[in-house]
């Protein structure tokens, strides 16, 4: 009687720990929800959107492609700015105040390169990459339960020393798709500090589910929402907009 009465509580105890959903599944339960396979058609994206600073209407593009391209483009009192580019080689970006090309430090540079196959995004392609994610438990973000899961991913350059890069995610237990993310500010003014990046208004795209809404800030900061008006699948894009200006 007495090991039967042993066996029943290490059973008890047993039972919930396994029943826990392990970090593949939650992970694999977000690509599905996003739709799956159907993001092995999706070579790019172009996000469009016009954000209101202080009363002033900035309109602003996004393109990231698959195969690691980026550029950011704004419009600016009438002048066009090409931000934030990386051509697969070169990271560079627009002074504000002369309003020349100008090429990133090496280390944004080398950062930029290593995160290059990140597309669509470093959660869902975290096993090709070599990265590793834990279940660290649950949060609250918001009102809402979530899974907290954290990802590390290739150290980082700064300042030419190898750092740490961790993020971490908030999953939705009931959508199953990211509402918040977390990572330190690994240089500059804010080092240190905990930027934050929040997710909302998940619509369906050509049959993949994309947020139509971000909110970037610091932890109990402010923050920026951005909402976007458009968003093309496998756009068509100038080339050229990628690559760094000759001189």
């Amino acid at each position: 009687m007495k090991r039967f009465l042993i066996l029943v509580l290490a059973f008890a105890i047993y039972c919930p720990a396994f029943a826990q959903p392990q970090v593949d599944e939650i992970i694999s339960a977000y690509h599905q929800t996003i739709g799956g396979d159907k993001w092995n058609n999706v070579n790019g994206m172009r996000m469009t959107s016009v954000v209101d600073q202080g009363g002033m209407k900035i309109p602003i593009e996004i393109v990231s492609l698959r195969d690691g391209r980026s550029y950011t483009r704004i419009t600016l009192m009438g002048n066009t700015m090409t931000m934030n580019a990386f051509d697969g080689k070169t990271s560079w970006t627009t002074n504000y105040m002369t309003m020349q090309a100008e090429e990133s430090t090496s280390d944004d540079t080398e950062n930029a390169l290593r995160n290059s196959k990140e597309f669509p995004n470093a959660l869902v392609s975290y096993k090709s990459l070599g990265y590793v994610a834990t279940l660290i438990g649950s949060e609250e973000v918001e009102g809402t339960d979530c899974h907290k899961i954290k990802l590390e991913k290739k150290t980082l350059l700064v300042e030419g020393q190898e750092i740490p890069n961790v993020e971490y995610y908030y999953i939705d237990k009931e959508s199953n798709v990211p509402v918040m993310a977390e990572a330190e500010i690994t240089s500059g003014e804010l080092k240190g500090k905990i930027a934050q990046t929040k997710f909302s208004d998940y619509q369906e795209v050509d049959g993949i589910i994309i947020p139509f809404s971000t909110s970037q800030g610091l932890k109990d900061g402010q923050s920026q929402t951005i909402s976007f008006d458009k968003i093309e699948i496998n756009p068509k894009v100038d080339e050229t907009l990628f690559a760094f200006p000759k001189k």
